[in-house]
């Protein structure tokens, strides 16, 4: 996204034609809201903010203190091209008194990629969203099925959903987002888009932007667009695998040509503090009790923690390119989780590795799903949290992952998660009635 001043903005909707301005931000969860003004308050809106209810938003503040201001970023400007005469602006949430607020998302990302400033690098990320297609019923809810029976990088008409995902990338094009590849994944109606590798904040931007997009376009369709993480049994979950590099100026400080794995010692020390604080950060990277059904042997989603070069199976992954390409992929994360909060907990992992020098254990190549218990304890190898409940309890154990959230955002998201675990716990589900209702 091009980096525009308060002024830009202004021009641009004049020449644009804009009638009406949607200001967006996510709750603590992850979900998009937002508030439309005309265009005659977009000026007003840029220099002052725009005034909501606080109270009413998930996780963010009492009744009693309900007054919250929307501080839209000017560099997110983008037009709709499906409504040419509306356009968006991401904000930060600020106080009143225009002091950052501590439940923002986005403000928790700032803060990380300031203190990874300090240290002397600059954070970017690239992101890999899966997503399913369904077919909408007439009641216009999604039915967890599909016609489609193609698999990875078919093509139509094998891929039924090969033109609603090619419109989403017209539309994502179209707005200026920069996009890597697309192609249909491996699981029947499952589907991925990768953007390219951009600084943090415009990444974690990027998947809340794209989230919306895919929604609306495939609705046109006739077809939902979700990101829950494991809608169907039998068959691969969706994840949202993240590159992750640090650079100093212009340089790849992740590059090492002379290290035999090309690697240097600033990233071996960052994949040993995105290890040591994996199970810290899985709530945040895998925020629903769904998602631990993804995580499970098998399905190409990771359940230990190692690193690899090259080999899929583990949690973090290095991929083959090197020099200025040069990267770690962590695999763990899922698309339903609040891009901001997870870039922020793992920028704050990996940067403790880095300043504290820990080096990572050897890497291993090969597959994880095919070590025995036995094997696995020999090797010292770890496993991610495999309930939420477990989840909840990772992070209020690492120091580093809750101060990377901040003390409001870390208490709201464990409040919610628990809340979350013990509905799920205490309902019947359909499949006990199979196995018990008749036998029992």
């Amino acid at each position: 996204m091009a980096s525009l001043t308060g002024q830009d903005v202004l021009h641009l909707a004049d020449e644009q034609a804009i009638e009406v301005v949607q200001l967006q931000f996510t709750d603590i969860l992850g979900t998009m809201k937002s508030v439309s003004i005309p265009r005659g308050e977009l000026a007003r809106a840029l220099s002052e903010g725009t005034v909501f209810d606080g109270s009413s938003i998930e996780g963010f503040v009492r009744i009693e203190e309900s007054d919250m201001f929307l501080r839209p970023d000017s560099a997110t400007y983008l037009r709709y091209p499906w409504q040419p005469k509306t356009a968006r602006l991401l904000c930060d949430i600020v106080r009143p008194d225009g002091s950052p607020f501590d439940g923002c998302p986005r403000t928790a990302l700032r803060r990380q990629i300031a203190a990874a400033e300090a240290a002397g690098f600059n954070f970017r990320a690239g992101a890999e969203p899966e997503f399913f297609l369904f077919p909408l019923g007439p009641d216009g809810r999604a039915r967890a099925e599909t016609s489609d029976q193609a698999g990875y990088f078919d093509l139509s008409p094998a891929d039924a959903g090969e033109r609603a995902r090619a419109d989403i990338v017209g539309q994502l094009s179209a707005m200026g987002v920069a996009v890597e590849t697309a192609h249909h994944e491996v699981s029947p109606g499952q589907h991925e888009i990768d953007f390219k590798e951009l600084p943090a904040l415009e990444a974690a931007d990027l998947v809340a932007t794209f989230r919306i997009v895919a929604r609306i376009v495939a609705r046109e369709h006739g077809l939902h667009a979700t990101f829950m993480p494991k809608p169907v049994f039998g068959i691969n979950g969706s994840g949202l695998h993240l590159h992750l590099a640090l650079w100093q100026g212009d340089r790849n400080a992740f590059a090492d040509p002379a290290a035999a794995d090309g690697l240097s010692a600033t990233a071996r020390h960052f994949i040993a503090g995105v290890m040591t604080h994996a199970r810290g950060l899985t709530l945040v990277a895998n925020p629903l009790v769904n998602s631990y059904k993804r995580l499970q042997p098998g399905y190409e989603a990771p359940i230990h923690i190692a690193w690899s070069l090259s080999n899929r199976s583990p949690l973090v992954r290095v991929p083959d390119e090197r020099g200025l390409r040069t990267r770690i992929e962590l695999r763990s994360p899922d698309p339903s989780c609040n891009p901001y909060l997870v870039l922020a907990a793992a920028l704050a992992a990996g940067l403790d590795g880095v300043q504290r020098g820990i080096e990572p254990p050897p890497p291993i190549p090969r597959d994880m799903y095919r070590l025995t218990r036995d094997e696995q304890k020999e090797l010292g190898i770890e496993e991610l949290p495999r309930t939420l409940a477990g989840a909840a309890r990772a992070l209020r154990a690492d120091e580093i992952v809750r101060a990377a959230l901040g003390e409001h955002i870390t208490r709201q998201i464990l409040e919610a998660k628990e809340i979350e675990w013990q509905i799920y716990e205490s309902q019947v589900h359909g499949w006990e009635l199979e196995q018990y209702l008749m036998s029992y």
